[in-house]
């Protein structure tokens, strides 16, 4: 009889432990900037066989069944006035900034999504490395802020593809947030960065005392 309960009692027990186990998550990490930069793996960068198209964009989003892409939720999520949201996501209305060259923009059509690390640079960095929805989700990453930026076109095209070994925001005062976001994309992301970029931005981290990186690694 003790047996039977015993055993009863057992199952029971079994009965109610989780069936999985879950992951854990990655851990949020907030550092100085110096010390992020540190932490960045330091290699030789090559494009050779880039292509643009390898890195997939724009996507159906977050939310594949409000018909917005990408590009469309970045700009809600960052409107200082958010637009109207009309059929097949068509915005209109609405007030941006610009924070690379502190410009207000009415018009959503004025406006690039900029990669903060450029789909080119991270393919120098490690991406090439990827499958191709590792690289999907690089291009359309809405789990970090800072991974996409609304920015004036102007600005994001004179940006290009360039590290901040060659380009810096033209607005002098945000360097220090720039820097801080470009080298938390690239932890985020586990990508390299090459001497020169390294020298770059240790430069303008002597000027950022106050600064810090937060990311969180992407999965």
């Amino acid at each position: 009889m003790l047996k039977t309960v015993l055993r009863g009692l057992a199952a029971a027990a079994l009965a109610v432990l989780p069936l999985t186990v879950s992951t854990p998550a990655h851990a949020v990490e907030t550092v100085p900037l110096a010390e992020a930069i540190h932490q960045l793996p330091v290699a030789v960068e090559s494009r050779d066989g880039y292509d643009r198209d390898a890195f997939k964009h724009w996507n159906a989003g977050a939310n594949p069944s409000d018909g917005c892409n990408t590009r469309a939720e970045v700009l809600i999520a960052e409107a200082v006035e958010p637009p109207t949201v009309g059929p097949r996501c068509r915005l209109t209305g609405g007030l941006w900034w610009s924070y690379y060259d502190q410009v207000w923009v009415t018009s959503a059509s004025a406006l690039d999504i900029d990669h903060m690390g450029p789909l080119a640079e991270a393919w120098d960095s490690g991406g090439s490395a990827w499958t191709p929805e590792r690289r999907e989700a690089y291009a359309n990453d809405l789990g970090a802020a800072a991974s996409l930026v609304a920015v004036t076109a102007r600005s994001n095209r004179s940006k290009s593809d360039q590290d901040p070994a060659d380009w810096l925001p033209p607005a002098a005062e945000v360097h220090c947030r720039y820097v801080a976001e470009w080298v938390g994309t690239k932890l985020r992301w586990a990508l390299s960065a090459d001497e020169a970029e390294v020298a770059a931005l240790s430069e303008v981290a002597a000027g950022c005392p106050d600064q810090t990186v937060t990311y969180e690694p992407a999965v």
